[in-house]
């Protein structure tokens, strides 16, 4: 049996990976840690320990005693400053993590890195400058203005992110996050976006999918419409966003090794734009692509452990367009499709023509 490792547990993150390892053919036993108390409570791995933050000088020390202890085999984290330390210390955890370099994940964290690294590529990207100082950010809405999108270099679930065509408050907004050198300002994009989650290893592509974002949950409560809580995923399959997808993970790493999830943003004018990689772990709705077919957890600690991977029909794309993932506040997700939505529409439109 083996045994894993898996921080921030409770978490929605984490949850999403261990259901779907929980469908695998073989039994696992994980072992759950986190600094927060409260997620723990929230837990359904097979034990768990409180840990310190990742920032914490015996964060390590403390994860790599409960490695030893429980006799994980295997570490995997779904945060991002988690995993940055984990890529920087990973000599000093008494079990392997499967994760690209040090330097690949750094760039990868660092959103202005990987733009930089995307520009030199001649991939297109949106005009983005670093805000050092408050003359970066006039410049800023004087180069890329009238309206500017703000957002943190680094941080998941949008975080620091605003649209904003009004400089004193855009001042304001990076002085509440004390973020001067921490925030990058960029060409305004469409509100479309589309993911491609991929899994690598030592170079050679193992299996990907598309997913497009219907829409936010809790979008209303978010100054930039963005919270990181997808309301509605949909699996597509677009050449576009496979091509461009691999072309901006190779720009940032010629032999990837492990998780690479490229989200790319449509510009105004229909252009595909990548904006940044999460890299080493999952997206939030993983369990989505397991409930349709592929388990891409699963399929990970295959390769994790240097074990082929189960069969998958295609490569690219295995699962079929148009799968619908479904969610909301205190309720379990739901897998449907587009067409029992369009029947919503039609039956609606039936009956106003009736009333009619």
């Amino acid at each position: 049996m083996k045994r894993i490792l898996l921080s921030e547990a409770g978490g929605t993150l984490t949850r999403n990976v261990v259901m779907s390892l929980r469908q695998a053919p073989e039994k696992i036993h994980i072992t759950g840690v986190s600094s927060n108390p409260y997620e723990l409570e929230l837990s359904d791995c097979d034990e768990n320990h409180l840990v310190p933050s990742a920032r914490d000088k015996d964060f390590i020390p403390v994860l790599a005693d409960i490695v030893e202890r429980t006799g994980s085999q295997f570490v995997h984290s779904q945060h991002d400053g988690v995993i940055k330390v984990l890529a920087q210390h990973r000599e000093r955890i008494p079990a392997p993590v499967f994760l690209p370099t040090t330097e690949t994940v750094e760039a990868c964290i660092d959103k202005y890195a990987s733009y930089a690294l995307w520009e030199k590529a001649g991939i297109p990207v949106p005009r983005t400058l670093e805000v050092r100082t408050p003359a970066d950010l006039k410049a800023a809405f004087e180069e890329l203005g009238p309206t500017i999108w703000l957002r943190l270099k680094e941080g998941g679930g949008g975080a620091g992110s605003l649209p904003t065509d009004d400089h004193e408050f855009a001042r304001i907004w990076i002085d509440h996050f004390q973020g001067w050198g921490r925030f990058t300002a960029a060409e305004l994009l469409s509100p479309q976006s589309v993911t491609w989650t991929s899994i690598w290893k030592d170079g050679e592509l193992v299996v990907a999918q598309g997913r497009k974002r219907l829409n936010w949950l809790f979008a209303n409560r978010a100054l930039s419409g963005v919270t990181g809580v997808t309301g509605v995923g949909l699996t597509v399959s677009d050449p576009a966003v496979d091509e461009l997808s691999r072309r901006a993970i190779l720009a940032i790493d010629e032999a990837p090794n492990g998780i690479f999830s490229v989200d790319m943003t449509y510009g105004k004018d229909g252009t595909l734009c990548p904006t940044e990689i999460n890299i080493g772990r999952f997206f939030t709705t993983i369990h989505f692509f397991t409930a349709a077919g592929v388990n891409f957890p699963y399929i990970f600690l295959k390769l994790a452990f240097g074990e082929a991977p189960p069969d998958i029909v295609r490569k690219i794309n295995p699962l079929p367009p148009g799968k619908l993932w479904i969610r909301g506040m205190d309720t379990a997700p739901v897998l449907s499709d587009e067409k029992a939505i369009e029947k919503y529409h039609v039956d609606l439109k039936r009956l106003i023509e009736s009333l009619r």
